[in-house]
């Protein structure tokens, strides 16, 4: 019965019987869920949120330098700036790599500097690779790059084209 159904079909016997099965489950749980469960009312909750939008106004209005001796919202401020680790004046620079030009950095005489001038490196990775070029001697290959933490295939991919090695 399978092998007509299935010429007819255009199907293999194994995709009919996988479709039967389906199909029954999903009749089996439709007849089970409308008529032998329970029905049942999920309960409706009310979360009342005016305290904690009263809070959030009363903090995000405040300036602190207008009141330096609400010493809970100073902490506060510590703490997020501790946690964010953002500086007292925050600069954002954007890097230019126009400047860089295709093989122009050598990563076995690069400083911080001009590692730092490489997308997606920034001051603590070049530091990392300087030491490991100090553990493990001069680069041979510009792939030995990627044994540093932080930098990938990813991140590798965006910067070869910059780096080389004497």
């Amino acid at each position: 019965m399978l092998n007509k159904l299935s010429k007819k079909i255009g199907f293999t016997e194994t995709e009919i019987t996988v479709i039967l099965f389906l199909a029954g489950t999903f009749l089996l749980g439709f007849i089970y869920k409308e008529f032998f469960k329970d029905s049942y009312e999920t309960e409706y909750r009310d979360f009342d949120y005016s305290k904690d939008d009263s809070l959030f106004s009363y903090y995000s209005n405040l300036d602190p330098e207008s009141n330096p001796e609400d010493s809970l919202l100073n902490t506060n401020l510590k703490i997020k700036q501790k946690v964010l680790e953002l500086s007292e004046t925050p600069t954002y620079t954007k890097k230019d790599i126009s400047s860089l030009a295709e093989k122009s950095i050598n990563i076995n005489t690069a400083g911080i500097k001009e590692l730092t001038m490489l997308p997606g490196i920034g001051e603590k990775t070049a530091e990392k690779i300087i030491m490991l070029r100090t553990e493990r001697g001069k680069f041979k290959k510009i792939e030995e790059i990627m044994d540093v933490k932080g930098i990938g295939e990813a991140k590798f991919s965006n910067i070869k084209k910059y780096l080389y090695v004497d």
